[in-house]
């Protein structure tokens, strides 16, 4: 075995670590491979027809799921230990029961609608069942344990919700099998909720999307330009890895795989020019976790969102952008910052490629993606803008022989995506079993009013209760159910304070998949350090410093909803349509924002131009804090404390570098 197979075979045994999406079965059975390939393709060219010819709604979510959760039980072992090489003979049940779910619904569908009105009957309830326990273990096979355990306690709390040992808060009337599992099967409330809505008509076809782009090359084209655009800077294998995993993070939306995919070839970079290992590793973690929040995609999430809310598409990524840079900005500058300390150079350019030759090469296909932009903005439907986005990428990667696409390519991505898909589509159904149980016992509405009654009436301190609970609902999860959850317990808490529906939902959206390097659950920093060879737990609190401009940032867009640019009271409209706030007050909310976040970095790492005494960055880090908050007066303390403070660094660097050469051999 060389060494890049080594390499392969490390990253593969990490992200199965750390990725339980990555333990796939690989079939000696030519047979069963091309049944797999077969249904997978077809799952994708299902979603393709119905966003041009939607079924009704009960319908289509139902095959959704069914057929996602017999890929999953062909796909997907019941154990790490288990066989790779075969299906054993029970998931054949699995998947029988599975199809069983979807068809029993398409039978009984026009009894159910129009004679018994939702109301089950015997065998409703037998199916719902069968249903529920197939998404259990499918969600438990593609996510682990953690989704289904947390789903199940809420699927236990109706049952026991009217008992005496029940806290009085929590006390609801009794309720019996017909209410529970008619509520999960047969309503567009529980199992087939607005998660799987999501995920069949916006979030199946933008993964899709991103199978194709990567089928093209569009990963390579992200690592080579940014290669080409920072490799030679100061620390420029750490922003390297900034600028490809938010592209590749905002794309596909999948922090763990992320982390190891680009890390793999990031991290020995950054090890290489001088970064400590645990550093290493948290700069990869952080940069992929932020992908999720960076427009145009972000990851799939912000198309819950849209549904969640009401708001549109547009709207969400318009709002985002400014927050998701000021993030970047942060990671970026502390990289830059770390690297002047220890004096860490780039890669020579000699030994780069240049950015004339990369996007010679492969620069046509951002086309797709500046196209699903126009469309989006020009209020183009978002599942027939993904899928004229994806009929475009075949078109274009036509233009070159290193990204064209031949039959074996396309059906390769239709099958790559389908596949791509499933542990969205299971986290989506698993979640729809806690909104379920939420919309038939107002459970949200008790999760709520704890956290306000424990802010005691403060803005701050429930915006702080609402971090934490975000945090900790979102721990060990995906960021599209992470979403979901903290948007159904946690969101509605800042609603008493005249939050706005959109900032609130950002909110929570920002901690939840902070969870993700948020120790002691931190996968995307724990896959870092099992790249970089670092301490998992030192490498998520290296990941945490990196990220602290998001633990700010979400607070900031809270107290001052201009940085969102848009009229955030007023966002059932489209983007287009906003009156946007004065441009001064944008500009100004930019550069204060600029201003703090660099300020902030500079006074975490102890350095500017030059080495930063202890009391300059405590001087410095209170001027980016008064930055930070939005007032006329904290921002002018700001920029004088701030600005004081880092044009005194420079002059100390200015006089400090004379002296350094003279001292020099």
């Amino acid at each position: 075995m060389n060494h890049e197979q080594e390499a392969a075979a490390k990253s593969q045994e990490i992200l199965e670590k750390y990725d339980r999406e990555s333990v796939t079965r690989n079939p000696q059975s030519k047979a069963v491979r091309t049944l797999i390939a077969v249904i997978a393709v077809a799952y994708s060219l299902f979603h393709l027809y119905i966003t041009f010819n939607p079924l009704p709604e009960l319908v289509q979510r139902s095959v959704h799921v069914a057929v996602g959760v017999a890929l999953i039980f062909l796909i997907y072992p019941p154990a790490k230990r288990s066989s790779r090489k075969q299906v054993a003979w029970y998931d054949w049940l699995w998947v029988l029961a599975a199809f069983s779910s979807a068809g029993y619904l398409i039978w009984q569908y026009q009894d159910i609608v129009t004679v018994r009105g939702g109301i089950p009957n015997q065998m409703d309830i037998v199916f719902s069942m069968i249903t529920v326990a197939v998404v259990l273990e499918s969600t438990r096979r593609i996510t682990g344990w953690i989704l289904p355990i947390f789903a199940l306690v809420f699927l236990a709390y109706p049952f026991i919700s009217h008992m005496g040992f029940m806290p009085d808060r929590l006390l609801t009337r009794p309720y019996d099998l017909g209410d529970i599992f008619g509520q999960l099967y047969l309503k567009t409330e529980g199992l087939y909720s607005s998660a799987i809505g999501a995920s069949v008509t916006f979030i199946f076809l933008f993964i899709l999307f991103g199978a194709f782009l990567a089928r093209s090359g569009m990963g390579q084209l992200f690592n080579d330009l940014a290669l080409a655009l920072a490799g030679h800077k100061q620390g420029g294998p750490a922003k390297v890895a900034v600028i490809s995993s938010g592209f590749m993070g905002s794309i596909n939306g999948a922090a763990v795989a992320n982390v190891v995919g680009t890390g793999a070839f990031t991290i020995p970079l950054m090890k290489k020019i001088g970064y400590h290992k645990n550093f290493a590793g948290a700069v990869e973690a952080s940069a992929s976790v932020g992908g999720q929040i960076l427009p145009p995609i972000m990851g799939a999430s912000a198309f819950i969102m849209a549904e969640t809310t009401g708001v549109s598409y547009g709207t969400i990524a318009l709002a985002a952008l400014l927050p998701a840079l000021l993030y970047y900005l942060g990671v970026i500058a502390q990289v830059h910052f770390r690297a002047g300390s220890r004096d860490l150079k780039g890669i020579p350019k000699a030994d780069l490629p240049r950015v004339k030759e990369v996007l010679k090469a492969r620069g046509h296909m951002l086309l797709p993606i500046v196209a699903l932009v126009w469309m989006l903005a020009e209020s183009v439907p978002v599942g027939y803008a993904a899928a004229y986005t994806i009929g475009i990428t075949v078109a274009i990667s036509m233009l070159r022989p290193e990204t064209r696409m031949g039959v074996s390519d396309i059906i390769g991505a239709l099958a790559d995506g389908a596949k791509q898909s499933l542990s969205v589509m299971a986290a989506c159904a698993m979640v729809g079993v806690v909104i379920g149980v939420v919309n038939l016992t107002s459970f949200g509405t008790v999760m709520t009013s704890s956290i306000v009654t424990l802010g005691a009436g403060s803005l701050f301190l429930t915006l702080v209760l609402t971090m934490l609970a975000s945090m900790v609902l979102g721990m060990g999860l995906p960021s599209i159910p992470a979403y979901i959850i903290t948007a159904t317990m946690a969101a509605p808490a800042l609603a008493g304070f005249d939050v706005p529906v959109l900032v609130a939902h950002m909110f929570v959206f920002y901690f939840g998949i902070f969870a993700n390097i948020t120790p002691p659950v931190a996968l995307a920093a724990f896959a870092g350090a099992g790249i970089a060879g670092g301490d998992p737990m030192k490498t998520g609190f290296q990941s945490l410093k990196l990220a602290l401009a998001g633990f700010i940032v979400p607070f900031m867009f809270v107290y001052n909803p201009n940085m969102m640019m848009i009229d955030v009271t007023n966002a059932a409209v489209t983007a287009k349509t906003f009156p946007l706030p004065a441009w001064h007050v944008i500009a100004m909310v930019t550069v204060t924002s600029i201003m703090g976040v660099l300020a902030l970095s500079a006074a975490v790492e102890g350095y500017f131009k030059t080495h930063i005494p202890m009391w300059q960055r405590i001087v410095m880090a209170v001027g980016a804090f008064c930055l930070i908050v939005p007032e006329t007066l904290t921002d002018i303390i700001g920029l004088v404390v701030a600005g004081a403070m880092l044009l005194l660094n420079w002059r100390m660097a200015v006089r400090t570098k004379p002296a350094q050469m003279e001292s020099a051999p």
